[in-house]
């Protein structure tokens, strides 16, 4: 095998396609794109994110959801990414998002989105969010025997090589059972 270099670059696969939603002081809500972040425990999501309308958001209202982008809204997941709030203060609008308040947190569920992590702001340093997830919530449109099923969300990830977005393949094994087989 012949390996080829790249260099220090942030390339991991898959990368979630995370849409970021908060209110600001007017109760206006907005939605950012976000391909930096993971869910580092139980409980907790860390995002790396520059300075945006969403940072200014989440300092005054101190919560946030993650909806995962989906192949079927990949236009308007990808406006907000490429759009500021800060020069767009309608952007959530413009991409054709509706907006429900959460039961849990203070910040906006976008309705198109089926599937989103409902979030309070632990942290907010040097570019590093970190949240607490306080809820989970999906559409049932998206669930299967009681379970999110990613067949029918149809969350999307992004490719840093090639700047695109991918949907996601079949299942390929089962995760905690086929390692069993090597013991």
């Amino acid at each position: 095998m012949t390996r080829i270099n790249f260099g220090a670059k942030p390339i991991m696969f898959p990368q979630p396609v995370l849409i970021i939603a908060t209110y600001d002081e007017n109760g206006v809500p907005n939605a950012m794109n976000a391909a930096w972040g993971i869910t580092t425990d139980f409980k907790e999501i860390t995002i790396s994110l520059g300075e945006h309308k969403t940072t200014d958001n989440l300092a005054i209202r101190g919560a946030f959801t993650v909806s995962m982008a989906t192949e079927d809204y990949v236009i308007a997941c990808d406006y907000v990414g490429i759009e500021s709030g800060r020069k767009v203060p309608d952007k959530f609008e413009r991409a054709g998002f509706h907006a429900t308040k959460s039961e849990f947190v203070d910040a906006p569920l976008i309705d198109e989105l089926p599937m989103a992590l409902e979030c309070r702001v632990k942290s907010f340093e040097d570019g590093i969010l970190i949240g607490e997830i306080v809820n989970v919530s999906a559409d049932e449109s998206v669930i299967t025997d009681g379970r999110i099923d990613p067949k029918k969300l149809k969350p999307i990830t992004f490719d840093p090589c090639n700047y695109a977005y991918i949907a996601l393949g079949e299942k390929v094994g089962n995760a905690f059972r086929d390692g069993a087989q090597l013991r």
